[in-house]
């Protein structure tokens, strides 16, 4: 019997799903499989560590429990970063692992790839080749740096993969569909049922070119507030600071509330007519329950999604935000094909077991 030991760098929200569809084809994997076994071990750097951001995660969706947090918390960006990075390699030293596995875009993604690449454990990096061609945005330069220094880059889409070519990265690209696509259908029938009445829309806002430029975030808030329906706001703890910060008073048709668990904001994904936000994993996920999206950003990582009028990327000036309510509101017909088929996790740890 063969043992393919792999570490898992997880740190923030939405890598928590999608570690979650890779931990449960692991698992069905060894079950099936039981001549070559994956250990896995999984690293929390801390990234995340508010209660319903984090641990509510682990619970809900069954995700193995970490080997290790890391409990790195807040702090700039060279900060956590270095305290990540840190933390990891001793984690890679002890564990000894045969692949490091890394999710998306977040400062816990490039400081689990560094710290692999430069102790020469090879690194697999899921979500692979997109771009939002904003290197003012730290994800952007997360994304790059650890495409360029990944063995195996499995890719959502054909687009990414071109986007890799075009890069000069052809070797260990392949093409597995969206992990978040697995998670939403699996995990749909444990959707919270939402108990708004009437139609209503979502909103999200987190990203630090928003919340953290007061004109940008009172222009997004002031939209909001003139919405043509109730306008649910599950608000990220930085948001929540930084509205109390400023000064930045909410009315309207604005409803503040904690943050959604993922199996709460499934429910209301399900319910709602639109969705407004700036998260690249609820563009798509509102894509796979049918529902249009307005996107507060100047750019998308997720192009795809613009093309097929699942997606309106609309900049965060409030009347540009306001003009794309009426188109959001109206129903998206479905587009099939544009991230497999739903079984990204499986592939995944097929082609692991192969490399």
């Amino acid at each position: 019997m063969a043992t393919l030991k792999i570490i898992t760098v997880v740190g923030a929200r939405p890598q928590f799903v999608k570690a979650a569809v890779v931990s449960r084809a692991i698992a069905a994997h060894n079950s099936a499989i039981p001549e070559v076994i994956i250990e896995e071990r999984i690293v929390h750097t801390g990234q995340h560590y508010d209660y319903l951001m984090s641990q509510a995660f682990f619970e809900e969706m069954e995700i193995p429990l970490p080997g290790v947090n890391l409990h790195v918390g807040s702090g700039s960006q060279g900060e956590v970063t270095g305290a990540m990075l840190a933390g990891i390699e001793r984690e890679i030293l002890a564990y000894r692992p045969d692949c490091a596995l890394v999710y998306g875009d977040t400062n816990s993604t490039l400081a689990g790839a560094l710290a692999a690449a430069k102790l020469h454990v090879p690194v697999a990096h899921v979500e692979a080749g997109l771009r939002s061609f904003n290197k003012r945005m730290p994800e952007e330069i997360n994304r790059i740096l650890t495409d360029h220094v990944s063995d195996y880059l499995f890719c959502p889409s054909t687009q990414a993969e071109q986007q890799l070519s075009c890069e000069g990265i052809t070797k260990g690209v392949y093409v597995v569909g969206d992990v978040m696509y697995d998670a939403a259908l699996y995990y749909a029938k444990r959707a919270i049922p939402s108990q708004q009445r009437g139609p209503y829309a979502v909103a999200t806002l987190h990203r630090a070119e928003n919340t953290d430029d007061p004109r940008r975030l009172r222009q997004i808030i002031a939209a909001l507030e003139q919405a043509p329906l109730p306008v649910l706001f599950p608000l990220h703890p930085r948001t929540r600071k930084i509205l109390t910060q400023e000064g930045i008073a909410v009315n309207g048709q604005v409803r503040l509330l904690a943050p959604f668990s993922y199996f709460a904001m499934l429910g209301h994904l399900q319910a709602c007519t639109f969705i407004v936000t700036d998260s690249g994993g609820l563009q798509k996920e509102a894509y796979y329950f049918g529902k249009k999206c307005v996107t507060v950003r100047d750019e998308t990582e997720w192009r795809e999604l613009v093309a097929c009028g699942a997606n309106r990327v609309v900049g965060t000036e409030e009347a540009a935000i306001q003009a794309a309510f009426a188109w959001a509101i109206q129903p998206l017909p479905f587009v099939a094909g544009l991230y497999g088929q739903g079984n990204a996790g499986n592939r995944i740890v097929e082609l692991l077991t192969q490399c």
